[in-house]
């Protein structure tokens, strides 16, 4: 399975960003997707994940500025970034909770992308 994250860029504070992360390989169902950023010096947090039947959760600093979206049909997850600040300057990285088919039974792995660098700098 590989998650493949796009969209990652310099941006201007106030402006936006589109993040895609298109999930291949053998996979028979996905749970849940989501993004998680890491800045320089701090761990990993979480930004934002969907269900697949379309629940969202987001991190307090992110709520009504970042909206994130699937499209079930392509394994794909979206995050629209709106408003973008300095401090949301980080690596992003795009996390998959989906299940496989192994002969007769069905295991749940946790996969990751590779990241995306996102750059708020005037």
């Amino acid at each position: 399975v590989q998650l493949q994250a796009s969209g990652g860029g310099l941006v201007q504070p106030g402006g936006s960003l589109r993040l895609s992360c298109a999930a291949s390989g053998s996979i028979f169902s996905i749970n849940a997707m989501g993004w998680y950023r890491q800045a320089p010096g701090k761990p990993r947090e979480l930004v934002a994940t969907i269900t697949s039947g379309g629940s969202t959760n987001y991190a307090d600093s992110v709520k009504g500025r970042f909206t994130i979206s699937r499209d079930n049909a392509k394994n794909t997850v979206y995050l629209q970034m709106n408003s973008l600040k300095p401090e949301d300057t980080a690596v992003y990285y795009c996390n998959a909770d989906l299940s496989q088919l192994v002969g007769p039974l069905l295991y749940e792995y946790d996969y990751w992308g590779q990241g995306t660098q996102v750059t708020v700098s005037s």
